[in-house]
């Protein structure tokens, strides 16, 4: 026996480290959703008072992390050692009302079937975001909107509303005009604010020589002609410019999005013919 060789079924080495690979990156993507999750309610932050301006129902998005980062926690961890170690316990559920010798082979590993979830997840998310899209673009102008009647009431919202309008170059969510709504900025001559007919200082076009941010630069920038706001502010708002950005960009986030799927769908592939190969050396000792 010892000059042979076994020359039975073997499991594919390339196929095994694929998936543990593949698990590895689904693990470290759980860890990163946790560590959101746990920040956010340690910290009380932007994601906990979003349920406070948004018509959510007073859900908490922070729970979404925690659950969805548990989940990937636990199935990447249970892929990557089920993949090195070839443990089919971690790697499938199998059929167990069947055990029949002539009954086809019926099991799907865990990782394939929460692949599969995920996919038909995205692919209805897709679907939902082109039919309704009209609903999303009115609840991102409900959302920005509200952000800015909480401007002041929340510097992780302040912070974010200000990184949104700089990122996109644009103020308010159709118009510089949107920040009426907040109390410190409307134009209304009760207002005894220094910041009346202003907009915060991310609205401000900025000056590639200035290395120190002016955060006055947007007093009474509204009370100014439209066309000298233009000089000194950003006067699109950020649901125009959001949409402009999807369609510059449409092929890119599209193409990102096919990826995914694909490398999800190669994934499903590769999960399923690892067990296979498990299960073919186990029956053929």
């Amino acid at each position: 026996m010892s000059g042979k060789h076994y020359k039975g079924p073997e499991v594919s080495c390339c196929i095994k480290y694929f998936i543990f690979g593949f698990n590895v990156i689904f693990w470290f993507l759980g860890i990163a959703f946790l560590g959101i999750g746990l920040w956010a309610w340690n910290e009380k932050g932007v994601l906990s008072n979003i349920s406070s301006i948004t018509d959510l129902g007073g859900f908490d998005p922070v729970w979404l992390f925690l659950v969805v980062g548990g989940v990937m926690f636990i199935l990447g961890f249970a892929g990557c050692i089920g993949a090195l170690r070839e443990n089919t316990f971690l790697l499938k559920f199998e059929n167990s009302l069947d055990h029949r010798p002539s009954a086809p082979p019926c099991f799907l590993s865990n990782f394939s079937v929460f692949l599969g979830i995920i996919f038909f997840l995205e692919l209805t998310a897709g679907v939902l975001a082109f039919v309704f899209k009209d609903w999303i673009k009115d609840q991102l102008y409900f959302f920005i909107n509200n952000n800015i009647r909480a401007y002041r009431d929340d510097i992780d919202l302040q912070n974010l509303i200000d990184f949104t309008q700089e990122y996109w170059q644009c103020c308010g969510a159709f118009g510089a005009d949107d920040w009426n709504l907040n109390i410190y900025f409307n134009c209304t001559d009760s207002n005894a604010s220094r910041e009346r007919c202003g907009v915060p200082f991310s609205c401000c076009t900025k000056d590639p020589a200035e290395d120190v941010i002016n955060t006055q630069c947007g007093y009474d920038a509204r009370q100014k002609p439209e066309v000298d706001q233009q000089i000194v502010i950003y006067t699109k708002g950020c649901v125009p410019q959001f949409e402009k950005w999807l369609q510059d960009n449409l092929t890119i986030v599209a193409g990102i999005f096919i990826g995914i799927a694909l490398l999800q769908i190669f994934g499903i592939c590769l999960a399923q013919n690892l067990v296979s190969d498990i299960e073919a050396v186990r029956a053929s000792w």
